[in-house]
């Protein structure tokens, strides 16, 4: 069975940070994307950022490029995304997710979602 659990959501300040942490199971990162998506109250999901597992490259939304680094664990099966220099519009629910190499931006493109860790950044 493949799970995604998202941890290390929270409640920040304007300019703080949070790692968020993805821990997968159940499912063989080594030939997938991991991608984070995020998506704000009243507002479509927009993809954040997302790592392939294979060759560890990564790709950034413009709106967190500079600010996020996502990387990941292959000895704990975990994805991780450092987010610095917070602001109130990074406010969202985040969550992971798997998908085959080549996912890359496509929502459609992953099977298994994580079911979101709430970020909340005041101004």
């Amino acid at each position: 069975q493949v799970q995604l659990v998202e941890s290390g959501g929270g409640l920040v300040q304007t300019g703080g940070s949070l790692r968020l942490s993805c821990a997968v199971s159940g499912f063989r990162l080594d030939a997938s994307d991991i991608g984070w998506f995020r998506q704000a109250p009243g507002k479509g999901r927009e993809g954040v950022s997302y790592i392939d597992i294979n060759d560890g490259s990564t790709s950034y939304a413009d709106s967190v490029k500079g600010r996020f680094t996502i990387s990941r664990d292959s000895t704990t099966n975990t994805v991780y995304l450092q987010m610095n220099s917070l602001k109130p519009e990074d406010t969202a629910v985040y969550s992971c997710a798997a998908g085959p190499y080549g996912s890359t931006w496509n929502e459609p493109y992953y099977d298994y979602w994580g079911r979101g860790t709430q970020v909340t950044v005041s101004s």
